[in-house]
């Protein structure tokens, strides 16, 4: 098993993903990004190791040739923004529902090993019980979470019609260097540490109680490598989170300490479509898969701030 494709390569996670192949020795690794949400930037240490085309999931025709044959496909790209899918709906859908059914179509026909799909915690939406485990019912509260839900239903049908072997993960609030603070759509983490070193006051949306389930990013790229191998799991769903749970309040708070800066947040209106609560129950994956986090939410963000500073 030494053909891969990340689609999505040179965004935050999948450039992670495509480094974590590159040190764990693959022979050939595929990297399929149209640059709307990625940067080759990204992929700068491990250029010469891979094959970067820059296509399109939403055309079948580019992307099929790409994933044919391949051992393992890691299905990153999507637009993944809740404010996003709300304010600009009909991109989201194209790319994160008819772009999967596109890539589960190209690694079917083209007889690919399996997909690993990132799938997205925000399909639980809000639930009275914590924390989160895979038999909850999905509660989506926003187009992105419908659509991410969708791709994961594809790939239990894929799997369970047409025997493609198939593995969702759903992601935590996913954290670390690369994650691009400049966009209003950006993670909260990524926009709290730059607006740490530029010494200015974040807005918080809602009162900052509200709580997430920071996951660093090299465990979650760990943990693909590691569903890509594991043995009886095809067709299934799985928590890609820490377990624990830190309240935005608390991190900002962090970032603080770490940057020796006193600055009271600003805090704005909820936002549509967020959840309130989120924290993964992991025994699952790490039963089936091995998932082992090695980050504590401290340590992440010191290295996260780290890599910020050093940009600077």
């Amino acid at each position: 098993m030494s053909h891969y494709v990340v689609t999505g390569g040179a965004g935050f996670i999948g450039s992670q993903i495509v480094r974590a192949l590159a040190c764990a020795g693959a022979r050939k690794i595929v990297v399929i990004d149209n640059l709307l949400t990625g940067h080759e930037a990204n992929l700068e240490e491990v250029r010469a190791r891979i094959d970067f085309q820059r296509a399109d999931i939403r055309c079948y025709e580019e992307i099929a040739p790409l994933i044919r044959g391949a051992a393992v496909v890691f299905h990153e790209a999507a637009i993944p923004s809740v404010p996003r899918s709300i304010d600009d709906p009909v991109p989201s859908h194209e790319i994160n529902i008819d772009g999967t059914f596109n890539v589960l179509r190209a690694a079917r026909e083209g007889r690919a090993g399996r997909v690993v799909y990132a799938a997205s915690s925000s399909a639980y939406g809000d639930t009275e019980v914590l924390p989160k485990v895979e038999c909850m019912p999905p509660n989506p509260k926003s187009p992105y979470a419908l659509q991410k839900l969708v791709g994961e239903y594809y790939c239990g049908v894929f799997a369970g019609v047409w025997g493609l072997q198939t593995v969702a993960l759903r992601y935590f609030n996913v954290y670390g260097p690369r994650q691009d603070p400049s966009s209003p759509y950006s993670g909260v983490l990524s926009i709290f540490l730059r607006c740490a070193i530029e010494r200015r006051a974040p807005v918080i949306f809602g009162d900052g109680e509200q709580s997430r389930d920071f996951t660093f990013v090299e465990d979650v790229a760990e943990l693909n490598l590691k569903a890509a191998s594991a043995k009886n799991v095809s067709g299934r769903m799985y928590n890609a989170g820490n377990g624990g749970r830190i309240t935005l309040n608390q991190a900002w708070r962090l970032v603080q300490e770490l940057e020796g800066i006193s600055i009271a947040p600003e805090y704005g209106p909820p936002r549509a479509g967020d959840v309130r609560d989120s924290q993964a129950d992991v025994t699952a994956a790490v039963r089936d898969l091995g998932h082992a986090p090695r980050f504590s939410f401290e340590e992440g963000m010191r290295r996260t701030l780290e890599w910020y500073r050093q940009q600077r």
